[in-house]
C-alpha cells in the first residue's frame, strides 16, 4: 500500500486537489479521451480518498468512540447521497453538464481548504504492502464480513437502481409525490446516521443485524404490495430501508475498523473496493432479475439476498473495542 506510507492530512488534501483539477479538466475539455481520461483520474482518487477518511476518524478519537466517528464520517456519505445527485442533475438539467463539472471541481478545492484548516495532524500508519493485505484476504473473519458486505451492498443498490421505475410504473405514484417519498428516503438515512452513532459503540452486531433484516421486510413488503398502495405504507416502508441501510454502511465499516486494529488501512481498503465493485454489481444484476420477472419481483429477490447477508454476520463475534485499540 504505498499511500500508507503518507501522513493522512497532506494525502487527503492532495486526493481532493487531485478530484478537483480532474473535474475542472472535465469541465473544460473538447475531446472524449481527455474527458474519460479526467474522469478516470477522479474516480481514482475519490476511491483513494474514501479509503482513507474511513481510517482517519480512529486514528483521532478514542476507540471506544470508532463507532461515533465512523457514523459522522458517513453522515457526510448519506448528505451528499441526499442532495448531491440531484444538485448536480438539476444544474446539468439547467445549465449544462460542463457547468455541473465545475461545480464540483469547486467543491472539491473547497473540501482540501477546510481539510487544510480543520483536520490535525495524523501520522502515517507502519507500511503495509501485499502480506498485510494476503494475511487480511485469508482471514475468516474477514471473508464473512466481506462476504456480508457485499451481498448486502449488491442487493440494496440492485432495489435502489430500479426504485424511481417501480414507484413510478409499478405504484403509480405521481410525480411530486415520488420525488417527497425519495426525499423521506433520503432524510431517513441521515435519521439513520444519528441513531447509528448513539448504538453502533455498545450494540454493533445486533445493530447489524437489525438493520438487515430491516431491510430485508422492508423491501420484501414494497414488492409485495401491489399497484394503488397507499402513499403512507410506501413511506414507512422506505423510511425503514432508509434507517437500515444507513445503520448497514456505518456498522460494517465499524466492524472492519475493529477487526483489523493497526491493519486499518489495508482492511479499510479492501472494503471500500468491494463496496464499489458491489454498487457495480447491483446495478448489473438488477437489469438481469428483471429481465426474468417484473419490478416487484425484484424487490423481492433483493430482500432474499439480504437475509443470506446476515448468514455470516450470525457466525462472527463482534470485535471488542480492545482490538480497535490495538491493545
Amino acid at each position: 500500500m504505498m499511500l500508507g506510507r503518507m501522513p493522512r492530512k497532506p494525502l487527503l488534501v492532495g486526493l481532493m486537489l487531485v478530484l478537483a483539477l480532474s473535474s475542472a479538466v472535465a469541465a473544460m475539455t473538447t475531446t472524449f479521451p481527455t474527458l474519460f481520461g479526467a474522469r478516470i483520474i477522479g474516480a481514482v482518487a475519490h476511491g483513494a480518498f474514501w479509503a482513507m477518511i474511513g481510517t482517519l476518524g480512529a486514528q483521532i478519537v478514542p476507540a471506544r468512540h470508532v463507532g461515533v466517528a465512523t457514523s459522522i464520517i458517513f453522515g457526510g456519505v448519506s448528505t451528499a447521497s441526499v442532495l448531491g445527485v440531484p444538485l448536480a442533475g438539476m444544474i446539468g438539467h439547467l445549465d449544462g453538464w460542463r457547468t455541473a463539472f465545475g461545480v464540483i471541481a469547486a467543491l472539491s478545492f473547497l473540501t482540501a481548504a477546510a481539510i487544510m484548516f480543520s483536520v490535525p495532524r495524523v501520522p502515517a500508519a507502519a507500511p503495509v504492502g501485499r502480506q498485510a493485505l494476503a494475511a487480511i484476504a485469508r482471514d475468516p473473519a474477514f471473508l464473512r464480513i466481506y462476504g456480508a458486505t457485499a451481498c448486502a451492498i449488491t442487493a440494496h443498490f440492485a432495489a435502489f437502481t430500479y426504485i424511481e421505475p417501480l414507484l413510478s410504473d409499478g405504484l403509480r405514484m405521481q410525480p411530486n409525490v415520488l420525488y417527497a417519498l425519495l426525499l423521506a428516503f433520503g432524510a431517513a438515512g441521515l435519521l439513520g446516521n444519528v441513531m447509528t452513532g448513539f448504538l453502533v459503540d455498545r450494540y454493533l452486531k445486533p445493530l447489524v443485524m437489525g438493520s438487515l433484516a430491516l431491510m430485508a421486510l422492508c423491501l420484501s413488503g414494497i414488492g409485495l404490495i401491489g399497484a394503488n398502495a397507499s402513499v403512507v405504507v410506501v413511506g414507512i416502508l422506505l423510511v425503514g430501508w432508509g434507517i437500515g441501510v444507513a445503520a448497514v454502511f456505518v456498522g460494517f465499516q465499524t466492524w472492519i475498523l475493529r477487526t483489523a486494529g493497526d491493519a486499518a488501512l489495508p482492511a479499510s481498503a479492501i472494503y471500500v473496493a468491494i463496496f464499489n465493485a458491489a454498487i457495480g454489481a447491483g446495478a448489473l444484476l438488477g437489469s438481469v432479475v428483471i429481465s426474468f420477472t417484473e419490478l416487484a419481483g425484484l424487490m423481492v429477490v433483493a430482500a432474499f439476498a439480504l437475509v443470506g447477508s446476515l448468514v455470516p454476520v450470525v457466525f462472527l463475534s463482534a470485535p471488542t473495542v480492545a482490538t480497535a485499540a490495538g491493545e
